[in-house]
């Protein structure tokens, strides 16, 4: 318990000290990168990449529900595609999303 508070602490002692460089006048504000277009690359990597695993975890699991009752494929099935299609739409939510912030 002792230690964790001590990371804790630690962590806001850094937050803290670290605030005043986040503190920048119009001039460093005009430099040129645009971090609204690189943070929604990232964004879209990293919600590409959880729809992918979803995906494939939702997939491996209909394929041995498959395996041990093949008599339910009808039922398995629509909830496969129904589940696939509500993964799917993460990334197609983030890519609007993208489309709408970045300029």
């Amino acid at each position: 318990m002792r230690k964790t508070l001590s990371y804790i602490f630690m962590a806001l002692a850094v937050m803290f000290v670290a605030a005043p460089v986040y503190a920048q006048g119009a001039a460093g504000a005009a430099a040129g990168t645009n971090w609204v277009a690189i943070s929604a690359g990232f964004g879209m990597a990293i919600a590409s990449g959880l729809c992918a695993l979803g995906q494939g975890r939702a997939t491996a699991a209909a394929t041995e529900a498959l395996a041990r009752n093949p008599g339910a494929r009808a039922g398995i099935q629509l909830a496969l595609i129904l589940g696939l299609a509500l993964i799917e739409s993460l990334a197609l939510y983030t890519l609007v999303i993208i489309f709408a912030k970045v300029k």
